[in-house]
């Protein structure tokens, strides 16, 4: 049975939908519960949606590209889009948040202080913040990221699936 996919996902919010979806029957395929597939594709998508919103795609025919590797019951999902220069604020907050998270002992503790957060901003701001937050408690991912060197950011996410993941 093949444990990994490759995606390239088009740099347009309709194709997240349709990355979910190739994604959840893959996690079917594995035999992971509906939970699972649900919690999974969550991460997924808040990934290809991050790479989507930061990413560099100027230049016709760059595209998000989505890895899924399922060994010894962990998962992991890498997700790199381009970056330029204009990316240095944005490649800042997503260390500080990747350490903010991992400063807590429980993934718990660090989405219900970022609710509190979201909870004070006005409604018409756009950005909420969950997104990495959601990864770490919901997903039960570790998160990382690094910058390749042809300019290429790599968000990676690793969940440890517990014998209740599966079917």
């Amino acid at each position: 049975m093949n444990r990994s996919m490759k995606l390239n996902v088009r740099p347009k919010w309709d194709e997240i939908e349709k990355a979910r979806g190739k994604c959840g029957a893959f996690f079917c395929a594995q035999g992971l519960t509906n939970d699972s597939v649900h919690m999974l594709t969550m991460v997924i998508s808040e990934l290809i949606e991050n790479g989507i919103k930061y990413g560099n795609f100027g230049s016709p025919g760059k595209k998000v590209e989505v890895s899924v590797s399922i060994a010894n019951r962990t998962l992991t999902v890498e997700v790199l889009n381009p970056v330029d220069d204009q990316a240095q604020d944005h490649l800042r907050r997503l260390d500080r948040t990747i350490q903010w998270i991992r400063g807590y002992q429980d993934p718990f503790e660090a989405y219900v202080e970022r609710l509190k957060e979201v909870s004070k901003k006005p409604l018409r701001d756009e950005e909420s913040g969950l997104g990495l937050v959601r990864i770490a408690y919901e997903g039960k991912a570790i998160l990382d990221f690094f910058v390749q060197d042809n300019s290429v950011l790599n968000v990676s996410a690793v969940s440890n699936l517990g014998r209740d993941s599966w079917r």
